[in-house]
């Protein structure tokens, strides 16, 4: 008979994958019609409609609002909203 590996200890403060994917930390539905507060640069570039390289010029003149949580570089969604909003009002 097969045996099933041991499930792996839950560690305090860790939350499992499953849980993750489809609930919010407190347990609840997320809403499929939510959006997330910050983007990473490929989804940010995806937001944008743009490709990843002209994301990263466009960070690193300062033009497009970005910010730095550690390492880690994330896009704000409703700053990108705002930028796209100001530049449209620009144009006209």
């Amino acid at each position: 008979m097969l045996e099933m590996p041991p499930k792996e200890p839950s560690l305090p403060g860790r939350i499992p994958m499953e849980k993750t994917n489809s609930t919010q930390l407190d347990g609840r539905p997320l809403d499929p019609r939510s959006e997330p507060l910050l983007l990473r640069p490929a989804e940010a570039a995806r937001f944008l409609a743009i490709a990843p390289w002209k994301l990263w010029e466009l960070t690193n003149c300062r033009e497009v609002p970005a910010i730095r949580i550690g390492r880690a570089l994330r896009y704000p969604t409703e700053d990108l909203r705002a930028w796209v909003a100001a530049r449209r009002a620009g144009q006209s």
